[in-house]
């Protein structure tokens, strides 16, 4: 009994993990620095804002994929027969996009610490992928992975926080009293789509029906789960914030082609700039694990040749993904663009959750929170009202 609770609780932490890592990756990293740079600490309410909404939408998200042991695009076709293709198809696309810049990540961080070409790291940054998915016991060997390199970057990005002294005290005020809200609506939409948009918020949850923890029985630790990866992405969204402010508010200026890196050199020299390197490698080689294994998980129940492959399906994923990032790069406006397209995807797939919380063919017997359900609906109202206006500003960014 003993045994199995341990394993249960390290599937748990990874499942938790593996959410949050494929929420931080170099998109995140280059989304903290260009708002933190536009919005100043105004950017602790975007940071707020969206914490409370992604977890309102994980836990919605994650109920459900729990107690009825189906993965997402499976529960969109019994809520609407064909809409499941659709969906998967968005993620699957969505999370390719986002890989080709968590490949061109793994390039940047291996230029930075050990001096390779980034062609060449985004070549090794791919097969470190590949060799996750090659091994036989590939969903234990991407657990650790997630929740050894996710620690890693917790106690790195705090290390540099200090370094720089931010302004605690502002940004706490800022958190609950911006001086300029509407400035923050792109920045909501953006984070928010980067957080638990698109493919991130059903990783976790589709890892978990992997290890055979569904259903009412399992519900507590479906939560402890879902409550834990929120937890691990806001902890370094905040750090790498405070960090990033500390640099802004001491009179440092940021390069624009690579803010998230400059912030760390001038905050901590050149010890600074090698732990970007090593954060941004830990972020982006655990965000082309998880996008990856998330994206074919999509596809695995409608097409079964993908089941049948799945692992070699995931490989061909990262091979291509790996190819693209070569051959053009992976610029932070796209990866903030890319943001806001799966913030968009988010009021879709959130709101087919929620009728599915209340349909007896997809749950049985279980009663969905009322509370939850509620703020769901206000969270896809929001984040579609949002999308709406934001996403032409978001867009203009990438010309």
């Amino acid at each position: 009994m003993g045994e199995k609770k341990k394993s249960n609780m390290s599937v748990l932490l990874g499942a938790a993990f593996l959410m949050a890592t494929s929420a931080i990756g170099p998109g995140f990293m280059a989304q903290t620095a260009n708002f933190t740079q536009e919005l100043g600490a105004d950017f602790a309410f975007v940071i707020v804002v969206t914490l409370i909404m992604s977890l309102v939408t994980q836990l919605n998200v994650w109920r459900v994929i729990g107690v009825s042991g189906l993965r997402g695009q499976d529960i969109a076709n019994k809520v609407l027969p064909g809409l499941g293709y659709v969906i998967a198809f968005l993620v699957a696309a969505g999370g390719l996009a986002f890989n080709i810049g968590n490949v061109g990540g793994t390039g940047i961080g291996f230029n930075v610490v050990f001096g390779l070409d980034v062609r060449i790291g985004s070549v090794i940054g791919g097969l470190i992928g590949i060799g996750i998915f090659s091994s036989k016991s590939a969903g234990n060997a991407m657990d650790k992975m997630t929740q050894i390199l996710g620690a890693a970057m917790i106690v790195l990005i705090g290390f540099v926080c200090v370094k720089t002294h931010p302004p605690v005290a502002e940004a706490a005020l800022r958190a609950i009293a911006p001086k300029d809200i509407m400035a923050t609506q792109s920045g909501i939409l953006t984070l928010l789509g980067g957080t638990v948009g698109g493919y991130i918020v059903f990783s976790g949850g589709h890892r978990l029906i992997d290890a055979g923890i569904t259903g009412k029985k399992s519900l507590s630790q479906v939560n402890q789960s879902a409550m834990m990866g929120i937890g691990v992405t806001a902890i370094v969204r905040v750090l790498l914030f405070l960090a990033v402010l500390g640099v802004i508010t001491s009179g440092g200026v940021l390069d624009p082609d690579n803010m998230i890196a400059s912030a760390f050199k001038i905050g901590a020299g050149t010890i600074g700039y090698k732990i970007f390197g090593l954060v941004m490698l830990a972020a982006a080689a655990t965000s082309v694990v998880g996008a990856a294994y998330t994206s074919v998980s999509f596809l695995k129940t409608l097409f079964k040749p993908v089941e049948r492959n799945e692992n070699k399906v995931t490989i061909i994923f990262i091979v291509v993904s790996t190819i693209i990032s070569i051959l053009i790069g992976s610029p932070q406006t796209v990866l903030v663009v890319v943001g806001a397209v799966n913030g968009l995807i988010l009021p879709i797939t959130l709101c087919v959750m929620l009728i599915a919380s209340k349909k007896t063919s997809i749950i049985g017997d279980y009663k969905h929170s009322n509370l939850l359900f509620v703020l769901g609906w206000i969270v896809v109202l929001i984040s579609a009202y949002v999308g709406v206006t934001s996403f032409g500003a978001s867009m203009s960014k990438l010309f």
